[in-house]
């Protein structure tokens, strides 16, 4: 990853490759803006002008520098709108903006940022933007890049190409010394770090991260930052009963599997529980999907990515709540032992499905897995899911759904996602919607109404939340893989969706400001 320093120096004498400064769309044309330079800007306004940059929003230009700056580059981004006298620019701006400028920036050693900086806030968020942006999934490119196995690649074989991320970065106008300043940076190092982990795994092709594969990845986690990973394997699930899980991933030679995370903090008065969507590969099973919809489902366990994440970074950052995570992990694959549209499956909770479709397999392995952390009692439960293609239809390609048993809980959530930068929606849970999912046979289908399929989904999940606990649900399947070109901080392919929310989350749970009552 990216290397980060907080830096005093100022943007024409600090020795680096490249300066990046801020453009806004001033009433008379672009502004440049910035920590300390006033002397570059005189000269640079007149020089973008002319070059027709607008500061607009994620607009990068790169003009050499001007006498006087050691930086033989300059790269001016675009912040958009200036603000009015007394106003600032906002956090996911100035995310948005370091991190086009650090994809822009690929190749090159070390960029000094000299955007506007504030407080320790903005040296947050400038140092998120910057690791965020520069992000490269490169492990399968290169003649001769075989796997040997164990997803493991050759590090030392050509890239084809492709260029290697920027490599250091000093975030200019922060202060090394002061304590918030540098707090701000170091949870950005470690939010950085494990989006980019969530990112990681989501690009993994499925052959070389089934549910073993997955749950070892989240052992080697736990080892490294200290919180304890259990892991059910296909014999456990059997005894346990735990028929949602075991019916998705039973026409798949690679069996499932159930990981368990726990990180505990002395300091905890609260207990938050993140269960996530781990389908390595999704075929859709015997209801198989149609051509043009599989090429990109190794992502449908975006969801346990980000949990895995999520807790990593709560044991890293030494967030004072128990965090629990659950990642349900099966392979939903076709064959003569698969699982059949009209079998009833028996879960863990000892409810009955008849099971419509089999490509609505997240809602069965979270069930079994929501049943299990309510057990535990937690003060609340998060579940993260790339769930239904109607979420997406109803939000775009950027906006995750919110769902949950709590107005309250929903709004604060919302709230959360906002601030980390990520953009989400509260969505309702209609009781009507319920009697489209009655069956003749079971307890409940898996399958109700069409129109609202994404409502559908959040109203069978609850049926296997706990009585009495606070719950909330996250569909990410909108934003969880980015099959256009990248923006802003945000890379083509896996995105870490919800990795920023989920830790938000467990921070207001140690504040003791987690709302909700259920």
């Amino acid at each position: 990853m990216t290397a980060l320093t907080l830096s005093t120096s100022s943007a024409a004498t600090i020795r680096a490759d490249a300066v990046v400064v801020g453009v806004a769309k001033g009433p008379k044309g672009p502004v440049v803006t910035g920590d300390g330079i006033d002397a570059i800007a005189k000269k640079l306004g007149p020089v973008l002008e002319a070059l027709g940059a607008s500061g607009g929003e994620g607009e990068v230009t790169k003009v050499p520098a001007p006498d006087g700056v050691k930086a033989p580059v300059v790269v001016a981004v675009g912040l958009g709108k200036e603000p009015e006298k007394g106003e600032r620019f906002d956090a996911e701006t100035l995310r948005r903006a370091a991190g086009a400028a650090a994809r822009a920036l690929a190749g090159t050693k070390k960029a000094a940022f000299a955007l506007p900086i504030e407080d320790a806030d903005d040296t947050g968020a400038v140092s998120e933007g910057v690791l965020l942006g520069a992000y490269a999934f490169t492990a399968y490119r290169g003649a001769g890049n075989a796997a040997n196995g164990n997803g493991v690649r050759d590090a030392k074989s050509k890239k084809n190409g492709a260029k290697d991320p920027l490599a250091e970065a000093a975030v200019l106008g922060a202060k090394p010394r002061d304590k918030e300043h540098k707090a701000a940076a170091q949870r950005a190092l470690v939010l950085g770090a494990e989006v980019n982990r969530a990112r990681d795994l989501i690009n993994i092709p499925s052959n070389d991260l089934d549910p073993a594969a997955f749950a070892a990845k989240a052992q080697a986690a736990g080892k490294e930052h200290g919180f304890k990973v259990e892991i059910l394997d296909e014999k456990a699930l059997a005894k346990g009963g735990y028929g949602g899980i075991l019916g998705v991933g039973q026409g798949s030679q690679q069996p499932p599997r159930l990981v368990k995370l726990t990180y505990t903090s002395s300091g905890a008065d609260s207990t938050v529980a993140f269960v996530g969507k781990g389908i390595t590969y999704d075929s859709g099973g015997i209801s198989l999907k149609p051509a043009g919809h599989n090429e990109t489902m190794k992502c449908d366990m975006s969801g346990a990515a980000a949990v895995l994440a999520a807790v990593s970074a709560a044991a890293q950052l030494g967030i004072e709540a128990n965090v629990t995570g659950w990642l349900a992990l099966a392979e939903n694959m076709p064959s003569g032992s698969a699982t059949r549209p009209g079998d009833v499956l028996t879960m863990y909770s000892g409810k009955t499905v008849e099971v419509l479709n089999t490509d609505a397999e997240g809602r069965l392995v979270l069930g079994d897995a929501l049943t299990r952390a309510s057990e535990e009692n937690p003060d609340a439960i998060v579940d993260v899911a790339t769930l239904t293609g109607a979420m997406v239809l109803a939000l775009g390609n950027r906006t995750f759904g919110i769902m949950a048993n709590d107005d309250v809980f929903r709004t604060q959530i919302h709230q959360i996602a906002e601030e980390a930068g990520e953009q989400s929606w509260p969505m309702p849970m209609p009781a009507e919607l319920k009697k489209g999912m009655e069956s003749p046979v079971a307890d409940i289908a898996n399958m109700g109404e069409r129109m609202g399929g994404g409502l559908v989904a959040g109203l069978f999940l609850q049926e296997f939340v706990g009585e009495g606990i606070t719950w909330a649900h996250l569909d990410i399947a909108g934003p969880a893989f980015n099959t256009s070109a990248p923006f802003g901080y945000t890379p083509k392919g896996g995105t870490g969706s919800a990795v920023r929310t989920l830790v938000g989350i467990a921070e207001q749970a140690a504040a003791g400001e987690l709302g909700g009552s259920v």
